[in-house]
Parts: C-alpha cells; structure tokens; sequence
C-alpha cells in the first residue's frame, strides 16, 4: 500500500450535534464508527462535534473546520466522515477547506452496499443509488467549462459544455439501469407467481441492521449465511424453504438492514429487494433489545415500512422478535417479561445465537399462519394421488375416510390463499365447506 492509500484508508468520524436531536448522540457516533469500520477504514478518530446551526457554505464553521485540518494531518488521514447529510456546495468547500477527501452519511451508506453486493440484482441497485447520487454532485469546479465544439468543420455549433455531457451521460446511464431494474422486477414477479402455484407462506425478516437477522435466519433454517457482528452484513436477500414443527412449509426471507435517515436514493433503488416483504404472509420484526436505541431502532424501521406499504391495500400482520437477550443484564429480565406481556401482541423474547425462545418464535409462527383457516371437507377419487400429498403440505389434515368407490373423504383445513391454490391446481375437485 502506498502513502496515498493508506491516507485514503484512515478516516477521521465526526457527528455533527444540534440542539434537540431525537437519538443519542454517543450512540449515532458509534453507529458511525460502525458504518466507516464496515467500508475497512482505518478509524483514527472519532468525537461530536457541537454546533449551533448548520453553515450554507461548508455546514461547519471556520474554527471546527481550522481543527479537524489539523487533526487529520496529525492522524496522516485522508478522509473525513461527516454523519449528516451534506449538499454538493458544502461537501465541495468542504474539501477545499481541509485538502482532504469528505464523504457524508449518504455517501457512506451507498459505499458499503456497492462493497457488499454480490447479485446482479444487488449491484444494479447500488449502480443505480450511486448514479443518482452521483448525479446531484455535477458541482465541480471544471477547467474545461468552454462550449464543445459539435458536428464538423465551419458549420459546428455550439456544443454542451463539459458539465452538461457528463449530466446526459449520467442520465443515459441512470435510463438503462432502470430499464434493467424492470427487467429484474418482471423476473421477480415470475418467480412469486410460481411460487404462489405451490403456495406456501412467506414470511419475511425485517429490522434495523446488525439486530441478528441472519443469525435468526440462520438459526431457523440451520444454514450458514454471513451472519457478523458488522452493519450491512447481509445486503442480497436470501430465502429458504423451512418446516415449522407441524409439518407445514414456509418461506423464509432475509431482507437487508433497516437504518436511520436511509437514502432517499436506496429506498428507492431497493424497492425490488424490499417488495418481498410486500408479498409476505407475515413480517418478522428482529429488534436488538439489548441496544439502549432499541425503541428508536423500531420507530426506524416502521417508518420505513410505512414508505413501503404507503401504496398497499393488504394489511399484512408482524411479529416482534425481542433479539439478544442473551446480553439484558439478568436483572433486567423479568422486566422486560413483564413489558412484553403488556403490549398486543406479545413480542417473542429469544436469542437467535443460544437457540432460547426458538420454539416459542415457531409456536407463535405456526399460530400466526393458522389464523383464519378454513375447514373443508374434501372428496378424493380412486387414482389421484397427488392431492393427499399436496394438502399435507400445505394444510392440516384433521380426518381421514374410505369412500364407497375406492376414493377418500379428506376433513382438512386451509387458509385462504391455499384453498385457491387447491381449486386452482385441481379444478375438478369437489369441496365443501365445513363449520365446526
């Protein structure tokens, strides 16, 4: 490694700190220490800084601006963390101020999931993110800002300027990841339409990143996906078939992390990755209960959501997961017990890395998925044989009958979704609803 990238690797973090701020500001700055760890920067330091108000110009003032030049030369660090959004005027007089390089919370966020996505899909996503981001950067100071000259000798017009190429190069690039983005949504749409022709459930994982998703996910599925102490472990989805304890099968889904003030640009970018969760039978809210910004984790998370279902009709139900209670202090147990059995519905107390509360998560699954079956009686003839098969998997058997000319009558129960299913996939079958 040479001297440039090893300035470029150490990263001094700052967090900016205004008066009224709804999270805890020593806790934003290890979250962004967190962030810059996972882009494998050197932290060289890291601290808030308080200001009064937010400068147009720079965002910070001349005297915390005259520091942090000092405190990056004597850390030999090239880049400068800045945990708050940044305009493209700011950012650029930013780094003419400090003759170093400054990137802001956005830029962080977009890097690490451009380091960390290994689908097409995922890294069409962030290429998108990126170009978008990028675009509302064109604020450079250019030596070459003279007209282009275009067509050919005399009759040339005028041209573009240099800014105004790279904005419709930009632009023509932003058109073909969309266009490419579709593409990918279309595949997806086929694949939950087969899925929906052998219907199992899907149940989708969400939370705030690093609150044990995949190690839950993990856990439930006895797989080894990445599953780190690290933000943004997990950033291409995964899914997985499961069988709960009744024998009934499920899908599964790992969904990447939620975080505070997400970027506009990913919100938008992800929504493919995210419209999994759209097509849930049930979410899975994971909450790191042992982090002390758990209740603001979860206001997180449910304000993206609410961005996500703004347009859905279907109310979907969710479960909360109080994840890590393997590190709640023993004596703050029985009180968080007791608060989880205040609240409809009760959260699910467990630790996805000692397997404790596991059956119970399955339990209060199984009961979810049960909820709103409807019993059906259900007459089989002589030589169909797949239908048996396909209700136990996808129902509950309740009652088994020999018929008189060598068929069966089945007493079966099926929510909704599958019972369509059932009609769909064998429409000579002749069922009959039943009221116990």
């Amino acid at each position: 490694m040479n001297a440039s990238d090893s300035l470029q690797s150490n990263a001094i973090v700052i967090v900016p700190v205004l008066k009224g701020g709804r999270r805890d500001p020593a806790v934003r700055l290890e979250e962004a220490k967190g962030l810059a760890l996972a882009l494998e920067l050197t932290v060289k330091g890291a601290r808030l800084v308080p200001i009064r108000k937010a400068h147009a110009g720079a965002f910070l003032g001349k005297g915390v601006i005259d520091s942090l030049r000092d405190e990056l030369k004597a850390a030999q660090a090239g880049l400068l963390i800045v945990d708050t959004s940044l305009t493209p005027v700011q950012q650029r007089n930013l780094e003419k101020a400090l003759d170093a390089k400054v990137i802001d919370r956005t830029g962080v966020i977009l890097e690490i999931f451009g380091l960390r996505a290994r689908t097409k899909e995922g890294r069409l996503q962030v290429e998108l993110a990126l170009m978008t981001y990028e675009r509302s950067r064109l604020v450079r100071t250019w030596t070459h800002l003279e007209r282009q000259r275009g067509g050919k000798g005399f009759l040339a017009g005028p041209g573009e300027r240099q800014l105004e190429t790279d904005r419709r190069l930009l632009s023509q690039k932003i058109t073909r990841l969309r266009r490419a983005l579709d593409n990918v949504r279309r595949t997806r749409g086929l694949h939950r339409s087969a899925r929906q022709r052998v219907p199992y459930p899907i149940i989708a994982l969400v939370g705030y990143t690093n609150a044990g998703k995949s190690t839950l996910f993990n856990a439930l599925c006895n797989t080894q996906m990445l599953a780190e102490d690290m933000l943004f472990a997990t950033l291409d989805p995964a899914m997985r078939l499961i069988t709960l304890d009744t024998g009934r099968e499920a899908i599964l889904s790992d969904t990447v992390g939620f975080i505070s003030d997400l970027p506009t640009e990913l919100i938008a970018a992800f929504r493919a990755t995210l419209e999994e969760v759209l097509e849930a039978d049930l979410i899975v809210h994971v909450r790191d209960i042992s982090s002390p910004q758990s209740a603001e984790q979860r206001d997180d998370v449910n304000t993206i959501l609410e961005q996500l279902f703004a347009t859905h009709d279907n109310a979907i139900p969710v479960l909360e997961v109080w994840n890590k209670i393997d590190k709640v202090e023993a004596d703050q147990c029985p009180l968080l017990e007791a608060q989880a059995q205040s609240i409809t519905p009760n959260p699910v107390l467990l630790s996805a890395t000692t397997g404790q509360g596991l059956d119970q998560l399955a339990d209060r699954i199984e009961g979810i998925l049960s909820a709103g079956t409807i019993t059906v009686r259900i007459n089989i003839p002589a030589g169909e044989g797949r239908i048996s098969p396909w209700l136990y998997r996808n129902g509950k058997i309740l009652d088994t009958q020999a018929d008189d000319l060598g068929g069966q009558i089945l007493m079966a129960q099926l929510d909704i979704k599958n019972l369509g299913a059932l009609q769909a996939t064998f429409p000579t079958l002749k069922t009959e609803r039943v009221n116990l």
